[in-house]
């Protein structure tokens, strides 16, 4: 069975890996994470560790992890030619990726600096690897899984012909219509977002999924298994 779920930011791991076993998850699964495991909440750098652990588990890139990997300077060993490397255009993006919810992130690797320096690079690794996008078949169905949508969508691009913003800072209006023959599953902007009547639910466009449930907002994180398209949330 493959699940997906997207827009983690922190969510308590307990709570994550009790939500996973009471939605039937198994060692035999994949679960694919549509970016942003980091931010705003306290349990990212926990969340990554342990995915990094899975052979089960698959993170697609968000636009939070892009920000972390542009701002791992921070994490730097402090010296002269260490700061000289330092550029302006770092230090505007890390002052936007704080206003995006970075403190309890950059809190969390400092402490694993201190713990041991490899787990840290170990976890940049796991990062700079992840793939903007994935295609899966279900059962006959296609999908594309990415983080925020496809901006500038045309259905004869090829999916290696967008833009990195095209896969990480796109939000799709409810009328957008994508693949007539796929499916594409999206998080990054809150289903609430779209409407009250949206919220603490997935909302299933023309050609499209969006299943970011507003962690962020203190809500709770949703998952699907595509293979009987089964939505499961936390009660």
């Amino acid at each position: 069975m493959i699940y997906v779920t997207s827009d983690l930011h922190g969510y308590p791991l307990n709570k994550f890996l009790a939500f996973l076993q009471e939605s039937g998850f198994t060692e035999d699964d994949f679960l694919f994470v549509l970016g942003d495991v980091i931010d705003r909440g306290k349990h990212g750098v926990e969340l990554l560790q342990w995915m990094t652990q899975q052979p089960n588990v698959q993170m697609i890139l968000g636009n939070h992890e892009w920000f972390l990997l542009g701002c791992s300077y921070l994490f730097d060993e402090v010296t002269d030619e260490n700061l000289d490397k330092i550029t302006p255009e770092q230090i505007k993006l890390t002052d936007n990726w704080k206003r995006n919810g970075a403190a309890p992130t950059i809190s969390g690797f400092r402490r694993l600096l201190r713990k041991d320096p490899s787990l840290v690079e170990g976890i940049l690794d796991y990062i700079r690897e992840a793939p903007l996008y994935e295609t899966v078949e279900v059962n006959g169905r296609k999908f594309v899984l990415v983080h925020a949508g496809l901006g500038n969508f045309d259905p004869a691009k090829p999916l290696e012909d967008y833009d990195v913003m095209d896969f990480l800072w796109t939000r799709p209006a409810l009328d957008t219509r994508y693949y007539e023959d796929a499916t594409v599953i999206f998080g990054h902007t809150p289903t609430l977002y779209y409407g009250e009547e949206f919220k603490d639910r997935a909302i299933h466009g023309k050609g499209w999924i969006c299943i970011d449930t507003g962690v962020s907002f203190d809500r709770n994180p949703m998952l699907l298994r595509l293979d009987d398209m089964k939505e499961f949330y936390i009660s």
